[in-house]
């Protein structure tokens, strides 16, 4: 059993750790969804063997976004510096690195869409968005033909 004089400074101590816990300054940065981007450098991972593939260097070019890849994870045995043999645009028997994958993309709402993408892999080219997650770390890379049910997603991770 506690005496008036106890409860009375156990009381006194909460308010005086809650009065010096609101004395601390605080700075927090509060990111919108609008302050996010997909602009940046990102790691591509396969859908399908959740390989990395290459790393993708997403810009602004006059308001809609463009992406080029900038550097390949090559497993041992495979050719180091592939061409897009599949291709049937310009890119034929073109590098793939250094190729233009994304383009045309615009923002609208909270995604990118309106734009296209090309798999290098099998030369063909989709229509695509783009959602980031909350943290602005990951960005969901759409490819579809038609209507976006008709896709698959990857998962691209933001690399500095």
């Amino acid at each position: 059993m506690k005496n008036k004089s106890g409860t009375l400074r156990t009381r006194h101590a909460i308010y005086a750790c809650v009065l010096f816990l609101f004395s601390i300054p605080v700075t927090v940065t509060v990111m919108s969804k609008e302050d996010v981007s997909p602009i940046g450098k990102w790691k591509t991972i396969d859908d399908v063997t959740g390989r990395e593939k290459s790393i993708v260097e997403i810009k602004d070019e006059n308001g809609s976004l463009v992406g080029n890849i900038i550097s390949l994870f090559r497993e041992p045995g495979e050719d180091p510096n592939p061409v897009c043999d599949k291709c049937a645009d310009y890119r034929k028997n073109q590098p793939v690195l250094g190729m233009n994958i994304l383009w045309n993309l615009k923002q609208k709402g909270e995604e990118w869409s309106g734009g296209y993408i090309l798999d290098p892999k099998n030369g063909k080219t989709y229509r695509c968005k783009l959602t980031l997650d909350e943290s602005g770390d990951i960005l969901h890379v759409r490819g579809f033909i038609g209507f976006a049910l008709l896709g698959r997603t990857q998962d691209w991770i933001r690399v500095e």
